[in-house]
């Protein structure tokens, strides 16, 4: 079967001066998926999405976005797309209802089209009994939840979410999360940015881990998981028996235990995956090894980010902080 791609981009760059904020990024985002968009601050995520936004040219390589060239369809690409950026766009002095039904009247929904779809949006989004309440007097959950609303006022193909959830409390995260689901479940494609891990692994389908201007990883969370291997950890009863458990564990594993010698752990990667807990725990007994406990657990996304993005900076090259997408973003506007 052949896949769609509702974003594709290949080859992408974008320099300001001596700046490389992208340096042939490459994404193929299935449609109707959600794709997660992850890496350091000025891994080149926010100026990716303004690429494909059509908010600011590439400098090199091509991206598709529902199909268009951001360069050469721009016009095509905008009206496929909603985007929800870092911060909330909605006007404080506005009510929810007046704020979504301006959106409505921006996107050429006029009338009572645009007032039923404003309508239905803020009862999608648990919005309705603060509608006519000034905006300004919201809680920045429901701002944002508005702002998610406001960029589905034209129902778009593909959806770009940049960072929507920075600042939220866990209960406000959680209903942008459920809305973010629903909407890839009825078909709209989402390319979201996040610095959250947590949030990449419940909404993603796939991840691309973006570093240094350049996609160094990508496939589903289980994917990049099992490419860094499981987590095993031991705790003895006594500091004494840590460089015994180390070297038990540096045989069983060939990788290189870490000892706290606050907490008595002995942590390692396993990357056999025949490896089985009972077996650790048994060669530490027959090495003499008192345990206290041991567990063996898979990989966090966090783990599996910071061992990626790790590596890149280790390969000698400057780090990600050097192209900030801020700074680049600046840049643009000042020229």
């Amino acid at each position: 079967m052949t896949t769609t791609y509702a974003v594709l981009s290949e080859g992408v760059e974008k320099s300001y001066g001596p700046v490389h904020a992208l340096r042939g990024l490459d994404l193929a985002v299935a449609e109707g998926t959600v794709c997660g968009l992850l890496g350091p601050n000025g891994a080149g995520k926010t100026t990716a999405v303004r690429i494909l936004t059509t908010l600011s040219p590439p400098s090199g390589g091509r991206a598709l976005v529902a199909g268009h060239d951001v360069v050469r369809d721009p016009a095509a690409v905008r009206r496929a797309i909603g985007v929800t950026g870092q911060y909330a766009s909605v006007d404080g002095d506005l009510t929810g209802r007046e704020n979504l039904r301006l959106f409505a009247r921006l996107s050429g929904l006029r009338g009572s089209a645009g007032r039923a779809r404003a309508d239905e949006l803020l009862e999608r989004f648990g919005l309705g009994e603060a509608a006519d309440r000034v905006a300004g007097t919201w809680s920045g959950g429901m701002r944002r939840r508005l702002d998610l609303a406001a960029g589905l006022v034209v129902r778009p193909r593909v959806l770009f979410l940049d960072e929507p959830t920075t600042g939220l409390d866990p209960a406000a995260r959680d209903h942008i999360w459920s809305a973010v689901r629903t909407l890839a479940d009825e078909g709209t494609t989402v390319l979201l940015t996040t610095q959250y891990l947590e949030e990449a692994d419940r909404l993603a389908d796939d991840v691309v881990v973006v570093d240094r201007g350049r996609a160094v990883a990508a496939g589903t969370p289980g994917e990049l998981k099992a490419r860094i291997g499981a987590h095993a950890e031991v705790t003895v009863p006594a500091a004494e028996a840590l460089a015994g458990a180390a070297a038990v564990l540096d045989r069983l594993t060939g990788g290189r235990p870490v000892l706290d010698e606050e907490r008595l752990t002995v942590g390692v990667t396993v990357l056999d995956a025949g490896l089985t807990l009972p077996r650790i725990v048994r060669e530490l007994d027959g090495a003499g090894i008192p345990v206290t406990d041991a567990g063996l657990r898979p990989p966090t996304l966090d783990e599996v980010f910071l061992r990626l993005t790790r590596v890149r900076t280790a390969d000698g090259g400057a780090p990600a902080a050097t192209t900030p997408d801020t700074a680049a973003a600046a840049k643009e506007h000042a020229a």
